[in-house]
């Protein structure tokens, strides 16, 4: 992977313009966002205009679109939160709580498949199937969801002035996306320095830079460049995660005898409400390869966005860390980039500083505030801490990297001009 850094102040992509780092304006993007990007994910069956986004902000916040009247889309995606609810694992109608932990929606625009296992194809899909889910939003059906829509006079009207027609379940997707697709997320201080100012990341920052392209070996699925800025592969991988507690091959046998391929609504039910949750990709292709896989987490403003995995079972960055360098946990189908890596402590912190740089710049007093909040809570529980695995005193693990070159440990990974 080569990065290029440049110092004349242009972006990587020479289009980065600096404005607020949720982006209201569908062509005004924060440094770090390519606007070739942004506009190559637009879909041209769903074209951003400020009526659909207005309409769409508004169907976000409404807790009506529940069967309850209790639950909007906002309940699990804060915007006080980095649109997380900081719960492991979310809560719905009834104070019912599901299986999976809810991602944050920021950047979500940018990703090639919707929810932690892949199932929807469309960010308009991902954006109406909660509000059906019995544990969500409780919806008996779309046809239920519209009837209570169309009932409200002010969405009648909107809904008319905006796609011309009565409202529709496919409109109300196409409006709630057309909001999530603002919430563009960037202007971090790694960003910054990738602009090149030498001064936006602190030692430590650039010491985990260096070690999140090497030693640490997170850009084998966290990779950085021009063309994916997000820091995800947008792909699945067993990590060790559901092994905690899921008996895959039985958990596979049951789902094969279920799971109607292609059935997203039951593929949804059972991700949310049952234990086969923990099959991850797998019930979405019913592929052996895809047992307990779920999707890479993109990493901006990960700071704020704990607890950790698809279940939430990690409270801090520490404990992400402790979980990677002791190899995660074995499985028939654990991943095979799943090595122990051998990080003392202070690289475990570098790595963290590394990661609480991503944070945008509006969100820094909320991200220091947080990552302070962890750090405290990690020196005294890391229960996935094994510094025996990690360092190869136990287990068969595989060889770790390379220390690096400290010469200049931002550089590691880097083409950098002026130099």
């Amino acid at each position: 992977m080569t990065i290029t850094r440049r110092r004349t102040g242009a972006s990587i992509l020479g289009l980065f313009l600096v404005v607020p780092v949720f982006a209201a304006d569908p062509v005004k993007l924060p440094l770090g966002i390519p606007e070739d990007i942004y506009q190559f994910v637009l879909p041209k069956d769903n074209p951003q205009t400020p009526e659909k986004i207005a309409l769409g902000k508004k169907l976000f916040f409404d807790t009506r679109l529940s069967e309850d009247n209790t639950v909007s889309c906002s309940t699990c995606h804060g915007q006080d939160k980095a649109f997380v609810d900081r719960f492991p694992t979310s809560k719905g109608i009834r104070a019912q709580f599901g299986k999976r932990n809810a991602p944050t929606i920021l950047n979500a625009m940018f990703q090639e498949t919707f929810f932690l296992d892949g199932r929807a194809p469309t960010l308009e899909a991902q954006a109406v199937l909660p509000i059906l889910n019995p544990v969500e939003m409780g919806m008996k059906d779309g046809a239920a969801v519209i009837g209570k829509v169309a009932a409200i006079p002010e969405y009648a009207s909107e809904f008319q002035a905006v796609f011309h027609r009565a409202p529709t379940y496919d409109d109300l997707g196409r409006a709630l996306a057309s909001y999530e697709r603002t919430l563009v997320s960037a202007d971090s201080p790694f960003d910054r320095f990738m602009a090149g100012d030498d001064k936006a990341l602190s030692a430590s920052e650039r010491r985990g830079w260096s070690l999140f392209n090497g030693k640490g070996r997170c850009m084998s699925c966290h990779g950085f460049s021009a063309t994916q800025p997000f820091f995800s592969d947008n792909r699945f991988h067993n990590i060790g995660i559901a092994a905690h507690k899921a008996d895959f091959v039985d958990l596979a046998i049951k789902a094969r005898k279920m799971v109607e391929t292609g059935n997203l609504k039951q593929i949804d039910e059972l991700a949310i409400q049952t234990d086969l949750s923990e099959l991850g990709r797998f019930l979405v292709t019913k592929n052996n390869a895809d047992i307990g896989a779920f999707k890479t987490s993109a990493l901006r403003n990960i700071a704020l966005t704990a607890p950790y995995m698809h279940d939430g079972s990690l409270p801090t960055l520490w404990d992400v860390m402790d979980h990677y360098n002791d190899g995660g946990v074995q499985n028939p189908f654990l991943d095979g980039g799943m090595q122990r890596l051998g990080l003392t402590e202070n690289e475990i912190d570098d790595l963290v500083a590394f990661l609480g740089s991503l944070t945008s710049s509006e969100l820094k007093a909320e991200s220091d505030a947080e990552m302070q909040r962890q750090k405290e809570l990690a020196r005294t529980n890391r229960p996935e801490r094994d510094t025996d695995a990690a360092m190869g005193k136990k287990g068969d693990l595989g060889d770790v990297a390379p220390d690096p070159d400290l010469k200049d440990p931002a550089l590691i990974g880097t083409t950098v001009f002026g130099k």
